[in-house]
């Protein structure tokens, strides 16, 4: 990345380093943290990841004309070359991307949220806040990166560091004020979100996932809680910023009285500082009267669902914690109709078809129960389990599939390099002996089938929909595409169902 030259000498202040060798007083005309994208003067931070280390590129960055460059070893390159040699490179890069890039996120206000589920519809309730509000609101989450006029699909939840500190320079550089970001679990254990100076942080829930990655669940949340002990008190603005917990998860409960910062809860808890006096569920949204510290705050929104409303209890703590009216607050969460694949409706037909990015046994419960409320007739589930990713969901997740539907199609999701029959009998190891195996026709009733052709089976769900029914098609959401071995092929679950309903004639 370029388009600045920033000294040397002024980005290693505040560096812990280890070893030094070569000149500090050169300018440096960018970051790089991959070989391929090194320019003329550029710093290369050579990095360790799961399937490449960044020293063994060291060659080819020196070659393309890196003036220095970042280590975590002692290394053998041309004297000329600056070696900057550090304890751990990713914390490295963290720290230069935001002096690289003036500390952009010191002038806006900055909103991490992580947990589980329900980070990215609590950033779009908080993107509808800051508007109601009169803010200039960015984004940077699973869906999209956008501000303004501007939006690029998002290739991770939280990008790197070094692309992250970019980020913020853009927005802050185009007047964004205000900016709400999912920060994951794999985002927090590898630094990304390290030097982002944030004015509050949400907690949304803990249940299973990623623990291929981390290993237990002990680790995802030691992970998760990193955003609250170590980058939330940060100076200078860790002495005034305010985490907002979800009391009701144990987690949150156990975490508050441990921080050095503000706290906030949030739940069904009476002890909650927000918290719903009443609520009610209806076919168009959310009625509620919600206790917050700053007064009572009635609202009917339109999204569904009880998760949905412990998203506007975290969503409402951050406006709250960040002094933003009670009216903009409600306007806010009243003008935010959906949120790209989750619990999106398509088609206007006999029978209801969702799609919903729940992936997760925790979230695949929530959006059934929501569904189920509303449904008059059976609810008809489709799901698959992503390759390459934490195995032991997935016959739990046949089993939450099985007890609150009446059909249950299983399908690929993004087999990866996995072979996707494998993934399709690890999930039917987890059903009810009791729920048979079905042959798809008019006359089913209750149980399962397996298709792994994710078109097909989306077809054959709708196929077997009858008047009052409910078709769920879970797993992918917003995706756009799926990922067959390494590659990506374009794939969304949201037009193949309407390919599917144009099939039966259904608007």
């Amino acid at each position: 990345m370029a388009g600045r030259s920033v000294s040397l000498e002024i980005l290693l202040r505040g560096l812990e380093v280890r070893r030094l060798h070569g000149r500090t007083d050169r300018a440096i005309s960018g970051l790089a943290y991959h070989s391929a994208g090194v320019r003329e003067g550029n710093l290369f931070v050579a990095m360790r990841g799961v399937r490449a280390d960044g020293h063994r590129y060291l060659e080819d960055a020196v070659t393309r004309g890196a003036a220095a460059v970042v280590v975590q070893e002692p290394v053998s390159v041309p004297a000329s070359v600056t070696v900057i040699e550090v304890a751990e490179p990713r914390r490295a890069l963290a720290a230069l991307a935001a002096a690289y890039y003036g500390d952009p996120s010191a002038g806006m206000t900055l909103v991490g949220i992580t947990g589980t589920n329900g980070k990215t519809t609590t950033s779009f309730l908080l993107e509808s806040i800051f508007q109601a509000a009169g803010g200039r609101p960015g984004v940077i989450g699973t869906v999209t990166y956008r501000y303004g006029q501007t939006a690029r699909p998002a290739s991770v939840t939280t990008p790197e560091s070094l692309d992250l500190q970019h980020m913020l320079r853009e927005m802050a550089d185009a007047g964004v004020t205000h900016v709400a970001m999912e920060v994951s679990s794999h985002a927090l254990d590898m630094h990304r979100a390290d030097s982002c100076q944030f004015d509050c942080a949400i907690f949304t829930n803990l249940t299973q996932d990623h623990l291929d990655y981390h290993g237990s669940l002990d680790e995802y949340w030691r992970c998760k809680a990193r955003l609250f002990t170590e980058l939330l008190s940060r100076p200078p603005k860790g002495n005034r910023a305010t985490a907002v917990l979800n009391l009701d998860d144990p987690r949150g409960a156990a975490l508050a009285p441990t921080l050095p910062v503000r706290v906030l809860t949030f739940g069904m808890s009476p002890e909650a500082q927000v918290t719903p006096r009443q609520f009610r569920f209806t076919p168009g949204g959310t009625d509620a009267v919600i206790a917050t510290p700053q007064g009572e705050l009635s609202l009917r929104a339109r999204l569904l669902g009880e998760f949905n409303l412990f998203n506007m209890l975290g969503a409402i703590g951050a406006g709250v914690a960040l002094g933003i009216p009670l009216e903009a607050i409600r306007r806010g969460i009243e003008a935010l109709a959906s949120v790209p694949g989750r619990l999106e409706a398509v088609g206007e037909g006999p029978f209801t078809v969702v799609v919903d990015y729940a992936h997760t046994p925790d979230a695949l419960e929530r959006i059934l129960k929501v569904v189920r409320g509303f449904c008059q007739g059976r609810l008809i589930t489709l799901f698959g389990c992503g390759g390459d990713r934490d195995r032991t969901k997935r016959p739990i997740m046949g089993r939450v599939a099985a007890t609150l539907s009446d059909l249950v199609v299983i399908t690929s999701d993004n087999p990866r390099t996995e072979v996707p029959e494998k993934i399709i009998e690890e999930i039917v190891q987890g059903l009810p002996a009791e729920f048979p195996q079905f042959r798809p026709g008019p006359g089913a009733e209750r149980g399962y089938t397996t298709l792994v052709d994710r078109r097909q089976a989306i077809r054959l769900a709708i196929a077997l929909a009858r008047p009052k029914d409910a078709v769920v098609l879970a797993g992918k959401g917003h995706e756009d595409y799926q990922i067959l071995g390494t590659q990506k092929h374009p794939f969304d679950d949201r037009e193949e169902a309407r390919r599917a309903l144009q099939e039966r004639g259904v608007p």
